[in-house]
């Protein structure tokens, strides 16, 4: 089938780009403001048109095994959730991120901490760029700013995550995830055969005869094994670094101030940009568009040609201190945000901008 363009909910495009993508298996929980996906994939039932199975664990813990056991066999699995639920997942992540496999999880962010509001928030940018759970591993940290970027992502997120054999995350809001825009859905795709999942996934635990046993582990009780692994582990992860940094940039040529933003707040920067302009000031703006690995040397580029950098986040300030390690001190680097589920204007980032940098 080919592409077909739709209005629709960020939510809404997750689960639609999910089921044209050939995902095997979605496990999750509801909790808002995402509930919408699990909603979604219930109402289409692509059961009967892909043989995707779609399955309401009996809650977040169980959900995020349920992805472990499907992504050791090969398949093509996520879940999703919001902040606290995200929280609850986060032993099992690190189990899958330890045993090296692929698998997408969809974070759409609400504010805390603890059960906190249904509201926006970004405050959750730690738990996905920094770990989360125990131990030294990374997700690779997608973080849409539109609709168009939730359907996209899907599709990105699983093709990184098999390429590094490592779990991705697509960190969005409450205001991706609720708002509606037209989006033009990928075609369908198949899934792919166990032929195709043998050659592509020759790790996986199948239960295959005539060869010798694949077993899916994070456990290693020889320490001098273990170390072997962690050291593979951040091999890794500095290759991701130097390959998968992907960002956005906004007037930022002739700019003399820069604003870095991610997913809602980025949206709200762009027409903080333009006002200021309006007014003379020379204003850009950067948007990482993976949180990890980050753009420090996009960002660090512009240390001997701005005055001040603001970092506008959703939150009490977690990305300003990856902004700062980029800039090294070499800039005036300050933090912007709302907390609570309030969102900020453009004017007020504006205000801000005239207060802390100038």
């Amino acid at each position: 089938m080919t592409e077909e363009i739709k209005l629709m909910k960020g939510n809404e495009a997750i689960a639609h780009a999910a089921i044209r993508y050939g995902v095997d298996g979605y496990f999750g929980y509801p909790i808002t403001p995402q509930s919408e996906i699990l909603e979604t994939l219930m109402a289409e039932m692509p059961w009967e048109k892909t043989g995707m199975v779609v399955l309401q664990a009996e809650s977040e813990v169980a959900a995020i095994n349920m992805v472990y056991g499907g992504a050791s066999s090969g398949k093509m699995v996520m879940t999703s959730s919001s902040s606290p639920g995200v929280s609850l997942k986060q032993e099992g992540i690190s189990y899958i991120a330890g045993a090296e496999l692929p698998c997408l999880i969809v974070n759409v962010m609400r504010g805390g901490p603890g059960l906190g509001t249904i509201q926006p928030s970004q405050a959750d940018y730690f738990q996905a760029v920094k770990g989360g759970g125990h131990g030294d591993y990374r997700l690779i940290a997608l973080a849409p700013s539109s609709v168009q970027e939730m359907a996209d992502f899907v599709g990105l997120g699983f093709d990184l995550a098999f390429k590094y054999n490592n779990p991705a995350i697509i960190l969005a809001d409450g205001i991706i995830g609720q708002m509606m825009e037209k989006v033009v859905l990928p075609p369908f795709r198949p899934r792919r055969t166990e032929a195709e999942i043998i050659a592509q996934c020759p790790w996986a635990a199948q239960g295959k005869k005539g060869r010798k046993p694949n077993i899916i582990t994070s456990l290693e009780l020889d320490p001098a094994k273990m170390e072997e692994n962690n050291i593979r582990f951040q091999a890794k992860y500095r290759q991701i670094e130097e390959n998968e940094v992907r960002y956005e940039k906004f007037l930022c040529d002739d700019a003399e101030y820069l604003l870095i933003a991610f997913g809602s707040s980025a949206r709200i920067c762009q027409k903080t940009v333009e006002n200021a302009r309006l007014e003379g000031i020379k204003l850009g703006l950067l948007r990482p568009i993976t949180l990890w690995p980050f753009p420090s040397k996009a960002i660090a580029t512009y240390t001997s040609q701005v005055k001040g950098m603001l970092s506008v986040e959703l939150n009490a300030g977690q990305m300003v201190e990856d902004v700062r390690l980029a800039t090294n001190g070499r800039v005036k680097v300050e933090h912007f945000g709302r907390l609570g589920g309030i969102v900020f204007t453009p004017d007020e980032v504006l205000e801000a901008v005239k207060q802390k940098l100038f």
